[in-house]
């Protein structure tokens, strides 16, 4: 089966994101974003907001490490057992990642977490795929939407954080994995086509949706995004933040083959 040509792909599958254009150049060449960790830290509304960040950062890569544990039950063969079973692993790795940086800036790492919990179980019982393409669908459009907003926080912050936050976001494979695999089953029957975009859109709206009840419930997260911390981001950058996110997903959706 003939794959996406490289332009049909969102820049976030390379690692790469349109946040970190002229906005985020900016930023990253002032202020916080031009500390490394000891010198921001100083500040303690940015500790606590970088603290949530690396909580919600780790409790997502778990719980991605457990769904793609799971859908490897509903994959078809052994061959995509062992490739999700490989994903899930680098998943586990990401979180271990995170969990050791709170730990050696003296966070509980359990604490830390604890408090994304709720919104991210929330996510998932609320997107249980029902079958294999579900699955597939569901960790390249959701898992993307995730990564496509913390790369846009990534440039805001100091240089230590932002280096391990972009790591951790670094593509385990799934894209280009779970783009083959749909647009061949859409090839094979387009009759799949209409149901997994309204799959997709439905993931993209439960997406945001958990994303902004999580802000919303953490006063430090809150200032971080509206320009109480990192200097530059104001509630005008915030809405062309999630245009850009928009814009990343519908490509991500014609990439898969569907309509957004």
């Amino acid at each position: 089966m003939e794959t996406p040509p490289a332009d049909e792909a969102a820049p976030q599958d390379t690692g790469e994101t349109s946040g970190t254009g002229d906005a985020g150049d900016t930023a990253a060449a002032s202020g916080v974003a031009a500390e490394d960790w000891a010198q921001a830290a100083a500040d303690p509304q940015y500790r606590a907001a970088v603290v949530d960040l690396l909580g919600a950062l780790a409790y997502g890569e778990l719980a991605a490490f457990e769904r793609l544990a799971e859908d490897a039950k509903l994959a078809p063969g052994v061959e995509d057992k062992a490739e999700l079973a490989a994903m899930a692993a680098a998943e586990f790795h990401h979180f271990e990642r995170l969990r050791d940086r709170l730990a050696e800036i003296d966070e509980d790492p359990a604490r830390a977490m604890e408090p994304f919990a709720a919104a991210l179980n929330e996510f998932h019982r609320q997107t249980a795929p029902s079958d294999w393409l579900e699955g597939l669908v569901k960790a390249y459009v959701g898992d993307s939407i995730a990564s496509d907003f913390y790369r846009e926080v990534a440039v805001r912050l100091d240089s230590d954080t932002r280096g391990l936050v972009l790591s951790v976001l670094d593509d385990t494979g799934h894209a280009t994995f779970a783009v083959g695999k749909v647009r061949s089953a859409i090839e094979a029957d387009p009759r799949l086509g209409g149901r997994l975009a309204l799959w997709a859109r439905r993931l993209m709206g439960e997406a945001l949706s958990q994303a902004q009840r999580v802000v919303a419930e953490r006063d430090a997260l809150s200032m971080m995004l509206v320009g109480g911390v990192a200097d530059g981001f104001d509630l005008a950058e915030v809405g062309r933040m999630f245009s850009r996110i928009t814009e990343a997903h519908t490509k991500r959706m014609a990439a898969l083959g569907l309509s957004a």
